[in-house]
């Protein structure tokens, strides 16, 4: 499947191929902190955030990477030395 950004499953749905869209600035940064291992309250203090939306992006960072956890956002971003 030349040039159509994905490849068939076996129920015939499209899998996604293509990079996740990249991070906002901000996200990368919340990441960093979810990195140094502060907690999401510390998190939200630096970065002037109640700790509702720290919770709130870094779900939203995860949808938009497809993981499961910040963790493995982290990860992610680790090994593509954004952070």
């Amino acid at each position: 499947m030349r040039g159509t950004g994905g490849t068939m499953t076996r129920g015939g749905h499209r899998r996604r191929t293509e990079p996740p869209a990249p991070l906002e600035r901000d996200d990368l940064a919340l990441l960093a902190l979810v990195a140094q291992g502060l907690t999401v309250e510390a998190v939200g203090r630096r970065m002037l955030l109640s700790e509702r939306t720290v919770r709130r992006r870094l779900r939203t960072v995860c949808s938009a990477l497809e993981v499961a956890t910040p963790i493995e956002a982290v990860v992610w971003a680790v090994r593509r030395d954004l952070i």
